[in-house]
């Protein structure tokens, strides 16, 4: 005899990665990570002795490429929770047969006269 208060429901399969989806997730993460370094940069404490724009440039271009990197690996979580949120947002596929044009024989309109046959009295 089984008791439960909250007995488990069923578990949907799991949806099929969005490659698309995916990437764009990681994107979003490497803009997150791009602004939060830049804001680093300008927290610096004292004059750069040899700092030129050439250099802020440089910094710029290696900064964009580190977020970058740092977002494929998804070690943060910004593009697992952006990915898990859009998924769930996402329009199911359906994966039943599509019914017959409605007002065709054993069409849509046909079935629901039918389930509705005894409900109206």
């Amino acid at each position: 005899m089984k008791i439960a208060l909250n007995p488990a429901k069923p578990v949907a399969p799991a949806a099929k990665p969005d490659p698309a989806l995916r990437k764009a997730a990681e994107a979003f993460e490497a803009v997150m990570l791009r602004q939060m370094m830049a804001s680093m940069r300008q927290a610096k404490l004292g004059n750069d002795v040899f700092g030129s724009s050439a250099t802020d440039n440089f910094r710029e271009m290696s900064d964009a490429k580190l977020a970058d990197n740092m977002a494929g690996l998804r070690q943060f979580g910004i593009a697992d929770m952006v990915e898990r949120q859009l998924t769930k947002s996402a329009p199911a596929v359906p994966t039943a047969p599509v019914p017959a044009a409605v007002g065709t024989k054993g069409g849509a309109l046909a079935a629901a006269s039918a389930e509705n046959k005894g409900a109206i009295r």
